[in-house]
C-alpha cells in the first residue's frame, strides 16, 4: 500500500508506463456530498471510493519560479527549450547517482557525473573531480547490474568503464547544456519532480519547477461510463493497486479494440456505454438501435471487401451506398454515358477496346482540330497522341471510326471505317456500346475493372427488403477491405449487420450475460449485406483515400482575328457625330438665345378676297334606311327602350348639326383674321 499523498502530487510523480493504477480516495474538499460538475461531466468521489487510473491527457504546465515565488501558466504544446539544474546533494552509490538519470527520453549519453574522491576499479583508476557520462546499464554473466561510462581525458582522449552499481563513495551531477522540451519534461516521471531554467532567460531567468495540470481518465468501481477530471482536485489519495490487483472493473472499449479481441472472445453479450453521437455518416435502420445503454449480440470480426456505389444525379436525391461483397442480387451491365473525350480517354485505360457511339451532331472547328460527328456514327478508342502545332502541346485521342453504308443494288449494308483523331478538350455526347445481356453477380463484377453501370433486376432474397432492386441506375466505383464487427440485437440475434470499424466511435463493455440463443448451437445469420451511408460519407472516404484526379485538359487558347475587330471610335458614346443631319438640326436651335428678328406676321386679306377662302364644302351625311338594316324593329309594340333609343337618336342628331355649325363659324372668323 502506498503513502497517502495530495491527487497532484501522486499524478505528477506517476510514470505512465505503469499504468493502469488503482487508487483509493481517503480524504478532501467535498461540496453537496463531493459531486464536482466538470465539463458536463458529473463525478462523485466520497471517502473509501475505489478509481481505477487508465489515461493522462495533459492540458496545462503550471510553472513556479523558486526565487520570488511568482507563477505562471503554459500551454502543453509550448515550443521552448529547459536546461536541467544539477542537483547539490551528494549521492551514495552510482544505483543512486544513476537513478537520476531522466527515463523516458533519450538522455543517455547527455547525463554526466562525477566522484569527490578518486576511484579504483580493477585495474583502473578515476581521477577525482573527473566527469563520468552514462552511455548505458548493462547485466554482467553473474547477474550483477553495471553502468558503462565514457572518461573523456588529456588531448581529448576517451575511454570507457565498467562500475558496478553498487559501488560505494560520494557522487554529485554535473551541469549539462541539453534542452528539454516541455512534452517531453511532461513524459517523464524523474524529469517532472526536477529544477530546470528556461533557455530563454530574457522571459524567464530564475531555477522554475513544473506542476502540470491532466485529464485523468478513470474508471469508477460500480460504475460503467468512463470518468473524466482534473488532476487539481483537492483529494488524497493512496496507491492500492497490489492490494485490489484482482478486483473486476468494468473495462469500456472502443470498436477499434473490440476489433483487436481474439476470436475466442465471440460470440459475447456486451453493453452499450456511449453511442455514436452526432453520426453523420450513416443512414441505414441499425444506426438507431446503438445508443447508450442498449445490449448487443457481438457475433465475431472479420475483414470484407467493400464496393462503394452511387445513384447518378437527377430530379431524385442521389444516393450513396457500401455493398458487401456477400450481396447475392443479379445485375446486368449498362450502357455508360460521356460527355468529353477526356471521359473516353479515361474509361479506355481501364478497359481497352471500349467502343461507344455518337449519341449527338459535333461541328467541326478547323482552328481547335474539332472534326465533325454525326449521329450514329460507331467510335473504337484505339490509343492516345500528343500533337504539338506551335508552341502549344494538345493531347488527342485515336479512335476508329465506322460508319454503316446503304448499297441500292446490294441488300447487304457496307461499313466504311476510317481512324479519327478527338482532341481530349473536345466536349461530346457518346454511349457504350455493349453486346451482352447476361446477368451478373457482383463477385464477378469486382474482378472487373471499375467504375461500372448496373441495375440490379433480381433481388437478393436475405434481405427484407433490397434497398438496391428498383433503382434506375447505379454506378460501381471502387472497392476496398473494411475491418467489420459482426452485430445483432438480443430480439433478432440471426439478423445481424456489418459494423464499419474505421466509421464510428463509440464505447462497449462486454458483460456476462448469456446469449439468446439454446446451447445446442448458433443460428444461421443473415447479413445485411447494403448500408446506405449520407454525402459526407462518400466525401470524407475520397479524402481518406488522398485519391485526387487530375482536371480534363484544356481547349487551346484562341488568336483573335484583326478582321473582326471593330475600330473604337474616338467621339463619346451617346453623341451625334459631327456633320451630321441630327447636329446641323440642333445647331439652328436658338434655346432663348436669338440670333435672327421674327420676320412679321403676314397681311390681313381684303375684302375682295373673301370669297377666295372660303372653306371646304361639307359632304352630306350619309342616311341609312330601315330596310338596309340587318334586324327589323318590331312594328307592332313600342316599348320603352325603343322610345329612349329613338330619343336618343334624335338628340344626337341635333348635337351633331350644332357641333357642325360651330366649327364653321369658327373656320371664318380664323380665316377672317
Amino acid at each position: 500500500m502506498g503513502d497517502l499523498q495530495c491527487l497532484q502530487d501522486f499524478i505528477r510523480c506517476l510514470d505512465e508506463q505503469s499504468l493502469p493504477r488503482i487508487l483509493q480516495i481517503c480524504s478532501g474538499v467535498y461540496f453537496q456530498g463531493s459531486v464536482y460538475e466538470l465539463s458536463g461531466s458529473e463525478v462523485c468521489l466520497s471517502t473509501g471510493d475505489l478509481v481505477k487510473v487508465i489515461g493522462l491527457n495533459a492540458l496545462s504546465v503550471f510553472c513556479e519560479e523558486i526565487a520570488t515565488g511568482n507563477s505562471f501558466e503554459l500551454s502543453a504544446e509550448y515550443s521552448g527549450q529547459f536546461t536541467l539544474i544539477a542537483e547539490d546533494l551528494p549521492y551514495n552509490t552510482i544505483e543512486e547517482i544513476v537513478g537520476l538519470c531522466p527515463i523516458g527520453v533519450d538522455a543517455c549519453g547527455s547525463f554526466s557525473f562525477k566522484s569527490r574522491n578518486k576511484l579504483n576499479v580493477e585495474n583502473f583508476t578515476v581521477p577525482a573531480e573527473e566527469p563520468l557520462t552514462l552511455l548505458l546499464i548493462e547485466v554482467a554473466e553473474d547477474g550483477t547490474r553495471q553502468a558503462r561510462c565514457q572518461l573523456t581525458g588529456q588531448n581529448m582522449v576517451s575511454a570507457e568503464i565498467l562500475l558496478p552499481l553498487s559501488l560505494k563513495g560520494e557522487f554529485y551531477e554535473c551541469e549539462c547544456d541539453r534542452g528539454y522540451s516541455l512534452q517531453e519534461i511532461m513524459t517523464s516521471a524523474r524529469l517532472k519532480t526536477r529544477r530546470f531554467r528556461s533557455t530563454n532567460v530574457k522571459t524567464i531567468g530564475g531555477p522554475i519547477i513544473f506542476s502540470p495540470v491532466y485529464e485523468i481518465k478513470a474508471i469508477m468501481h460500480m460504475r460503467k461510463d468512463i470518468v473524466k477530471f482534473p488532476s487539481t482536485l483537492e483529494v488524497d489519495v493512496q496507491d492500492v493497486t497490489e492490494q485490489f490487483e484482482d478486483l473486476v472493473f468494468v473495462t469500456p472499449l472502443s470498436i477499434a479494440e473490440v476489433a483487436s479481441q481474439p476470436q475466442e472472445s465471440f460470440p459475447t453479450m456486451a453493453e452499450i456505454l456511449e453511442g455514436p453521437g452526432g453520426n453523420t455518416f450513416f443512414k441505414c435502420n441499425w444506426i438507431q438501435e446503438l445508443y447508450k445503454g442498449n445490449h448487443l449480440v457481438l457475433h465475431g470480426l472479420g475483414h470484407t471487401q467493400m464496393v462503394l456505389a452511387s445513384t447518378p444525379k437527377g430530379r431524385k436525391e442521389k444516393k450513396y451506398f457500401l455493398i458487401s461483397q456477400g450481396y447475392s442480387g443479379r445485375m446486368r451491365r449498362k450502357a455508360r454515358e460521356f460527355v468529353s473525350v477526356y471521359e473516353l480517354y479515361m474509361a479506355s485505360c481501364q478497359c481497352p477496346g471500349l467502343k461507344v457511339s455518337v449519341t449527338r451532331h459535333c461541328e467541326a472547328v478547323e482552328e481547335e482540330g474539332i472534326p465533325a460527328l454525326s449521329v450514329g456514327e460507331q467510335l473504337e478508342v484505339l490509343d492516345r497522341t500528343v500533337h504539338s502545332p506551335g508552341t502549344q502541346s494538345i493531347q488527342n485521342l485515336i479512335c476508329k471510326r465506322t460508319t454503316e453504308v446503304d448499297d441500292e443494288d446490294d441488300e447487304d449494308e457496307e461499313e466504311d471505317s476510317e481512324e479519327l483523331s478527338l482532341p481530349l478538350f473536345m466536349a461530346g455526347h457518346f454511349m457504350e456500346k455493349l453486346t451482352d445481356n447476361k446477368k451478373y453477380n457482383l463477385k464477378d463484377l469486382i474482378n472487373k475493372s471499375l467504375p461500372l453501370d448496373i441495375k440490379v433486376v433480381t433481388r437478393d432474397k436475405e434481405l427484407e427488403p433490397d434497398p438496391l432492386v428498383g433503382l434506375t441506375s447505379l454506378k460501381l466505383e471502387e472497392t476496398f477491405i473494411e475491418t467489420v464487427v459482426l452485430i445483432g440485437l438480443p430480439n433478432k440475434p440471426d439478423r445481424c449487420f456489418e459494423l464499419p470499424v474505421r466509421w464510428l466511435q463509440m464505447s462497449l463493455c462486454f458483460t456476462s450475460e448469456p446469449l439468446p440463443w439454446p446451447d445446442n448451437g448458433t443460428p444461421k445469420l443473415y447479413v445485411e449485406t447494403v448500408t446506405e451511408v449520407t454525402e459526407n460519407f462518400y466525401h470524407e472516404y475520397h479524402k481518406a483515400t488522398d485519391k485526387v484526379e487530375e482536371p480534363p485538359p484544356r481547349p487551346p487558347k484562341r488568336k483573335p482575328s484583326t478582321a473582326s475587330v471593330p475600330k473604337k471610335s474616338k467621339s463619346k458614346p451617346g453623341l451625334p457625330k459631327k456633320g451630321s443631319k441630327v447636329t446641323e438640326q440642333l445647331e439652328n436651335l436658338s434655346l432663348g438665345k436669338a440670333k435672327v428678328r421674327r420676320p412679321p406676321a403676314p397681311p390681313l386679306p381684303d375684302d375682295d378676297d373673301d370669297n377666295s377662302m372660303e372653306p371646304p364644302p361639307i359632304l352630306p351625311r350619309k342616311s341609312v334606311s330601315i330596310s338596309e338594316s340587318i334586324t327589323q324593329p318590331n312594328t307592332y309594340v313600342r316599348g320603352p327602350i325603343m322610345a329612349n333609343s329613338a330619343r336618343r337618336t334624335s338628340d344626337s342628331d341635333h348635337d351633331y348639326e350644332t357641333v357642325e355649325e360651330t366649327f364653321k363659324n369658327t373656320h371664318d372668323s380664323i380665316m377672317h383674321y
